[in-house]
Parts: structure tokens; C-alpha cells; sequence
């Protein structure tokens, strides 16, 4: 069942309680997102920072207070939503897992039919689309192993942008990147953010923050705490 957010919100969590099986990571938890706002999700490992992309995306239930993602109450929601959920989320992960035993196109198509695109013709153009959008138009025919890094994770947001979503959530996104690829793959993703889909990145990378600065929210102490502008990330939690 879908519920009704303020016209310009995509994600509320209200008085949230997230659990890591039976270990109590953050409390309080109070966050608001914008449709098309760019933010940062920061902390030391352990924190809660993945404990929180993966709420949102459902992998961990909500157990305590009110979540709202695109639309879906995370406390009432049924396993069968759950699918159309992450339809509207697109996940960008540090390791990039990719199929290594095919093509790009073809890891693209796995994910598309896998999600209920039958059209061959449709198939091809989203992703020849969405390849151009990441600025990979011409590496559709390589296998994972031929690309760097940094095209590896240009696939893998493009991959995340297949099914047009709502939110793009980036889990360390740049973790396995020099520093020159990195800032090429959060230019990607605040350009994304400027489509009108919110963008969250889960990061530990302080040059990036300096470089891009955006909305800040660190994961300290079992809480969620927004970090403000004239306010130095201590250097020690990143």
C-alpha cells in the first residue's frame, strides 16, 4: 500500500528505531528528503551507515516508527511490495557486482527482464539510453573484466537507473576508486540528482565532501545528526 508524502518529500522517517538483528544500531532517527536533493550519509564503519540504506531499501525491516520511501510505508509493508519497492530505488554498490560472465548489454537486459520488460526493441533502447546517460554509449559489447573501475561503476549506475527510479542509494560508491574516478562518479551522481531523483551516498571519502560539498548527515553515537555548513566532519569518524 502506498502512502501520501508533502509533494516535494520522497523518503520521511519519523521517531525510527534500526536494528541489526537483535542489536539497536541508531534511535531517534528523524530524516526528510527532498526529490532531487543530493546528500551525504557519513560515519566511521559500524556506525549505522549501510544499517540505513539497507532499511530503506527494505533488506531490514522497520520495527519502530514511521518510514515512508517512495510512497511505501516501511512498518505495514507486505513481502509482496517489497519487489515494487526497489523498483523505485537504485542501488549503487562499492564491489560493483556485475555478472562477470557476460556482457555489459547483457547484464543490463538480465535486470530488466528480471524485472518484467518483455520488448526486445523497448529492452535496447533504455539501455542504449541509459548507457549514454553514464557516458559508457560505446562499452555495451565488453565484458566486465575489459573496463577500469571507474567504468565498472558507470555500468553499475546505470544499471541503477534502468527502471527510471525515484531515489538512487550509494553505498560507498567510490570505495575502490582512485581519487580522479571518484570525483567523475559523484559528478555523475549530483548531475542525476539535478533529473528531479534524490541521491544518497554512503561514504567515508572527506575529500569528496570537500570537493562536492552537499547536505550532510553523520551516523554518531547511535544517532542521526545533521552536520552543519559551517561545521568541520571530524576527521576521525571518516
Amino acid at each position: 500500500m502506498q502512502e501520501n508524502l508533502p509533494l516535494d518529500t520522497i523518503i520521511e522517517l519519523k521517531d525510527c528505531m534500526i536494528w541489526q538483528q537483535d542489536h539497536l544500531v541508531l534511535s531517534d532517527v528523524n530524516l526528510s528528503v527532498r526529490k532531487g536533493e543530493f546528500m551525504y550519509l557519513v560515519g566511521k564503519v559500524g556506525s549505522g551507515k549501510t544499517s540505513v540504506i539497507k532499511t530503506l531499501n527494505a533488506h531490514i525491516p522497520l520495527r519502530t516508527g514511521t518510514g515512508i520511501v517512495a510512497g511505501y510505508n516501511l512498518s505495514k509493508l507486505k513481502v509482496r511490495d517489497i519487489p515494487f519497492l526497489r523498483r523505485k530505488l537504485g542501488i549503487v554498490f562499492q564491489d560493483f557486482q556485475l555478472l562477470t560472465d557476460r556482457t555489459v548489454n547483457d547484464n543490463l537486459i538480465f535486470v530488466l527482464k528480471a524485472t518484467g520488460w518483455k520488448n526486445r526493441n523497448e529492452i535496447d533502447a533504455r539501455i542504449g539510453e541509459v548507457l549514454e546517460k553514464v557516458g559508457m554509449g560505446l562499452k555495451g559489447y565488453k565484458m566486465p573484466h575489459q573496463l577500469s573501475g571507474g567504468e565498472q561503476q558507470r555500468v553499475v549506475i546505470g544499471r541503477a537507473l534502468l527502471n527510471d527510479p525515484d531515489i538512487i542509494l550509494a553505498d560507498e560508491p567510490t570505495g575502490n576508486l582512485d581519487p580522479e574516478t571518484s570525483e567523475g562518479i559523484i559528478r555523475l551522481l549530483k548531475d542525476i540528482s539535478t533529473t528531479g531523483r534524490a541521491v544518497i551516498v554512503a561514504t567515508h571519502n572527506y575529500t569528496i565532501i570537500k570537493r562536492f560539498p552537499a547536505r550532510t548527515i553523520k551516523c554518531e553515537n547511535g544517532k542521526l545528526v545533521e552536520v552543519k555548513d559551517d561545521e568541520e566532519i571530524d576527521l576521525e569518524i571518516l
